[in-house]
């Protein structure tokens, strides 16, 4: 049986403009139960494969719809956040 890497992710700074200062507690709880669905079902992203820290990861902006729920903007930050995880494609 092969045990899974054992994953410490530690996000210091979350920078969200436009939201409700009252969602900012969801959206977070929303993005920490989406990374953890994220590496538990699709594994280690290949640019985190080699191990070490990553002082910053800039994975820019992403567009949401007017009104969304916080728990929908915490799903889609996540994806972003994991997706920046992988090496640009060539």
């Amino acid at each position: 049986m092969v045990t899974p890497p054992n994953i410490e992710l530690h996000i210091e700074e979350l920078v969200l403009h436009g939201f409700q200062p009252g969602d900012r507690q969801r959206i977070g709880l929303a993005v920490q139960q989406e990374l953890t669905r994220l590496f538990t079902e699709q594994g280690l992203p290949q640019g985190l494969s080699s191990g070490g820290a990553i002082p910053s990861l800039d994975v820019g902006s992403f567009n949401h719809t007017p009104n969304a729920k916080p728990a929908a903007v915490g799903q889609q930050i996540a994806n972003t956040v994991y997706t920046g995880f992988q090496p640009p494609s060539k």
